[in-house]
């Protein structure tokens, strides 16, 4: 079955949700207002953790979250990864799951059933990823981020990847690259499934557990040519829980 969805540019509720991960929400926003077209850094384990993938296979995944499940919270793509938003804690337990479920097939036909998982670089508390920009121009009205929006902190997360940069690295209150590098990070960062809402739903480490190991399932049956209008699909956001 196709996937359909449609939501590929960052509303004002969704900016104000992605900014208030950061220290400084409000020059997040500022700085949004005026270069919409600049992708920041923003830290993880707060607001959100992020669970990168390589590019097919993230969309496998992906392709299972809309088509078999409950479909997905926000999904970048950055630098040939495909980066999935997910809820607070998600970087920690996720490795321990996908370990999990390989060992306890080892003595089964299914013994194998996550060897087509690659590796997952899960972000969370002390890392931080580069979020693309929003795809149209911000209103000055943006809101600014609720006050309440403070999910629990997740432990460390296992792996970094160069999409990742601890928060030394970075500056506050968001780090943009330079004017002259815009066109090259806009052709190198997008969003697949855009924030939307405030309190976005987002899914944790089980939800994301049985993506991948489907996703691995149906790796085997797939060619390994793409189709060729593989970024032709749009995901109705009205199914996210």
């Amino acid at each position: 079955m196709s996937s359909a969805w449609n939501a590929s540019e960052v509303t004002p509720d969704g900016a104000a949700w992605l900014a208030s991960a950061g220290t400084y929400p409000r020059s997040t926003l500022a700085l949004w207002e005026e270069r919409p077209d600049a992708p920041v850094v923003l830290p993880c384990g707060s607001v959100f953790d992020v669970v990168s993938a390589p590019a097919m296979f993230g969309r496998r995944m992906l392709d299972r979250l809309w088509d078999d499940g409950p479909g997905s919270g926000p999904v970048a793509q950055f630098r040939g990864r495909m980066l999935l938003f997910a809820a607070p804690g998600t970087a920690q337990r996720l490795p321990a799951l996908l370990e999990w479920e390989e060992w306890g097939g080892r003595d089964s036909r299914e013994a194998t059933r996550t060897n087509a998982v690659p590796p997952l670089l899960c972000h969370g508390t002390g890392d931080a990823v580069t979020v693309p920009a929003p795809s149209g121009s911000i209103s000055p009205a943006i809101p600014a981020p609720s006050e309440g929006i403070s999910p629990a902190v997740p432990a460390p997360p296992e792996s970094v990847s160069p999409a990742v940069r601890t928060p030394s690295e970075s500056t506050s209150p968001a780090t943009s690259p330079p004017a002259g590098a815009t066109a090259h990070a806009r052709s190198a960062s997008r969003w697949l499934v855009a924030p939307d809402t405030r309190q976005p739903w987002l899914p944790g480490p089980e939800v994301l557990l049985w993506a991948a190991v489907r996703a691995a399932r149906s790796a085997v049956r797939i060619s390994i040519f793409p189709p060729a209008d593989q970024d032709a699909k749009v995901y109705d956001v009205s199914r996210r829980r």
